[in-house]
């Protein structure tokens, strides 16, 4: 079914859930233990259904299958998860990308959270998407016509370093914060199709404190690292939605970068608007890493460290 030039991905399969593929013809069998057994059948027929569509399997492909036949434990939620892998229904077009699909099962529900919701929080640790889905949905809204502009944004907050201490005027000094939204939409466009969107406005990458006073409608707006945001600077931003507006915010409350003693806007915003009618909230954890295999262990890795210096010791109280 996948042999021939496809031989590796089903050595990732036999590697990562301790299986034996056996090819006989036509057919397929898989030995080992049950469990990892019905994880490998349920990740191949997911990657047949894609190759059946016409669409390409490669590494990552491979990698988001093994994720959701494992992540989920419920049989009919796993099989709902995998079967995003080849659903158009959740991709996401773009002109330089083609379609991106879900690699996780938090990652389907974002970008359905993205397609059908006018403010999306998305939360969790790095390497889980929440920025690239964004901008994915963003561009593929812009170059359909469906917005006018994307507005990227985010807090020029330091993290050891001042900007005043850096050389060049303000655009200069700024640019080294934004420049992963920069990657993000090079990724998803042409560097002669950015550069002519910047150029006229339809796409426009700004520090959070130029966005007050402003009205954005008709445009989706995206405020990136919003951990570091104050709760002022969150109220600010959130009521720039305009008619017609689309609004997400993505950050990780595990790496606020803010002064001692300084609330997190994001924090703030996640136990205000909780119960709001439209207000979307996506949480990421570890699982859905989807950068090298060892980010989501060195996640991991922190999360155990920082939950062991949680815990009292020696009959001492917790800090």
């Amino acid at each position: 079914m996948l042999y021939g030039q496809h031989d590796q991905h089903l050595a990732r399969i036999e590697t990562q859930l301790g299986v034996s593929l056996i090819s006989r013809g036509n057919a397929l069998t898989i030995a080992g233990p049950e469990d990892s057994a019905e994880s490998a059948r349920s990740a191949l027929m997911a990657l047949y259904e894609r190759l059946k569509r016409g669409l390409p399997v490669g590494v990552g492909e491979v990698d988001a299958a093994l994720r959701m036949a494992t992540s989920v434990i419920d049989p009919a939620g796993r099989d709902q998860a995998l079967a995003t892998i080849a659903k158009p229904d959740f991709q996401v077009r773009t002109r330089r990308k083609g379609a991106i699909s879900p690699r996780s099962p938090t990652q389907a529900a974002y970008l359905q959270a993205l397609a059908e919701s006018e403010m999306v929080f998305g939360l969790g640790p790095a390497g889980t998407g929440k920025t690239y889905l964004a901008v994915a949905q963003a561009v593929a809204l812009l170059t359909s016509g469906q917005v006018d502009r994307i507005v990227l944004s985010r807090p020029a907050v330091e993290a050891g370093e001042r900007l005043g201490f850096l050389p060049g005027d303000l655009k200069e000094k700024v640019d080294p914060y934004l420049r992963p939204l920069y990657d993000a939409l090079h990724d998803m466009l042409p560097a002669e199709q950015v550069k002519k969107r910047l150029d006229s406005g339809e796409i426009e990458i700004a520090p959070l404190a130029f966005m007050r006073g402003r009205t954005l409608a008709n445009a989706f707006v995206i405020l990136d690292e919003a951990q570091n945001t104050t709760p002022m600077q969150m109220k600010m931003f959130l009521t720039r939605l305009g008619e017609g507006g689309r609004m997400v915010v993505t950050g990780d409350i595990s790496q606020i970068d803010l002064p001692a003693g300084t609330r997190s806007g994001l924090k703030d915003a996640l136990e205000i608007l909780r119960e709001v009618e439209g207000v979307r909230f996506v949480h990421f954890t570890d699982k859905d890493v989807v950068r090298h295999p060892l980010v989501s262990r060195i996640v991991r890795a922190y999360d155990r460290h920082e939950a062991g210096k949680a815990k009292p010791r020696n009959g001492e109280a917790a800090p």
